[in-house]
């Protein structure tokens, strides 16, 4: 029966291009996934902002002067 450590050298040990290779496969699709999510609800934030304020009869950027005093146009939570 072949122990553990020899079925994992089988092929001998991976240069370190490979390694950081095997890295970027295992874990860069995964990445790609988030970063892909956190700009679509980034993207999707904003729309439904833009569809507030064209609700509320203001344009997207425009703070109105309403909101507190605050300059940046954010409103109170």
């Amino acid at each position: 029966m072949l122990s553990a450590h020899l079925i994992a050298l089988h092929m001998g040990s991976l240069h370190p291009i490979e390694q950081a290779l095997t890295v970027f496969l295992a874990f860069g699709p995964f990445v790609l996934l988030g970063l892909v999510v956190w700009l679509r609800r980034r993207a999707e934030r904003r729309e439904d902002a833009a569809a507030e304020h064209a609700a509320a009869g203001q344009p997207a950027g425009a703070g109105g002067g309403q909101g507190g005093g605050q300059e940046d146009g954010q409103a109170d939570r």
